[in-house]
């Protein structure tokens, strides 16, 4: 099998270097090679004029670029330029381990794919890589596993590895496989796993294909950027919902009273908000504990600011449903 890494990015310019490199120091594995796709989401930090002068000893490798229209299309168009039968999806601020191309290939093969639509035997099967989160910039893969980097995720694009021919089979539009309706941020990889899911696939965990997520340290002017993209996440999960009404997406977009109850006990009703834990959050950073100081953010307020967007969101759904029957 031949294998393509689609990696979407924008304005990640120095990480993304660290990413590259790695992909390039993969070792040998059950496939007959690899290609690296970098779409370009429209950045504005230099990062395509640096691309295209510093060339990072990657086997074979190539450039797209697009207008900034999110992640769900920068995939769509590496995708339809790819040449693997075998796509590998990771994020453009993720460092992998050198046996990450040999990992997946072989816990693939292991459990009968071959990438081969053709085979009578191809097995239904993805794989997903392990995820540790790191804001050590100059040694990421130093970064030992934590609780909090277990994911429940049935398919994220941040270290995925699945057979072509499954992504052709599960698309609705010739653009690609993800609805590039989710132009703003969250579940546009969550919902094309629901109809992977319902095509039969099932995942298998591979931790040894792992990747060192990495972010910058916690610091407060971080937090307006946090809160927005709760509200984005909020709105683009009705979207998840109109699509699928399920129960079990209801519950991953936190459309149910209980997490209206919970996040709005936690919050104190909203009074916990950004302002207010302010001093707190200065203190923890300022000695040291900024990861404890962004997971008290998504405790105390951020949750709250997602869940008041998905159910102003829905409520604004609902609207538009009864504006359109009674028409």
């Amino acid at each position: 099998m031949y294998i393509s890494v689609i990696i979407p990015t924008y304005n990640r310019r120095p990480i993304l270097e660290q990413c590259l490199r790695a992909l390039a120091q993969q070792q040998p594995g059950p496939y007959e090679g690899y290609e690296v796709v970098v779409v370009d989401d429209g950045s504005t930090d230099g990062t395509v004029e640096w691309l295209q002068n510093n060339p990072v000893g990657l086997p074979q490798w190539k450039l797209l670029q697009q207008e900034h229209r999110g992640p769900a299309a920068a995939r769509n168009l590496g995708f339809r330029h790819a040449q693997g039968s075998l796509i590998v999806f990771i994020d453009s601020d993720l460092v992998v381990v050198d046996h990450f191309l040999a990992s997946h290939a072989q816990m693939l093969r292991r459990h009968g794919v071959t990438g081969d639509p053709r085979s009578p035997h191809e097995a239904k099967v993805f794989t997903y890589g392990r995820v540790i989160n790191t804001s050590n910039f100059q040694d990421p893969r130093s970064e030992p596993f934590k609780p909090t980097d277990f994911s429940a995720a049935f398919f994220a694009t941040g270290n995925v590895a699945i057979a072509r021919h499954w992504l052709e089979l599960a698309c609705e539009t010739p653009a690609g496989p993800f609805d590039e309706r989710f132009h703003l941020y969250g579940w546009e990889d969550l919902e094309l796993g629901v109809r992977l899911k319902r095509l039969g696939l099932r995942l298998v965990k591979c931790p040894q294909a792992t990747g060192y997520h990495w972010h910058p340290p916690f610091e407060l002017q971080q937090i307006p950027a946090l809160i927005e993209r709760e509200r984005q996440r909020g709105r683009m999960g009705i979207l998840f919902y109109q699509k699928h009404p399920t129960w079990a997406v209801r519950l991953m977009i936190q459309l149910t009273p209980l997490h209206q109850f919970l996040w709005g006990l936690l919050s104190l009703g909203g009074w916990l908000n950004e302002k207010r834990v302010e001093p707190l959050l200065r203190w923890l950073i300022r000695h040291g504990r900024s990861q404890l100081a962004l997971e008290l953010c998504r405790i105390f307020f951020l949750n709250w600011y997602n869940v008041q967007a998905v159910y102003e969101s829905y409520r604004a759904m609902k609207a538009r449903n009864k504006g359109i029957h009674s028409a």
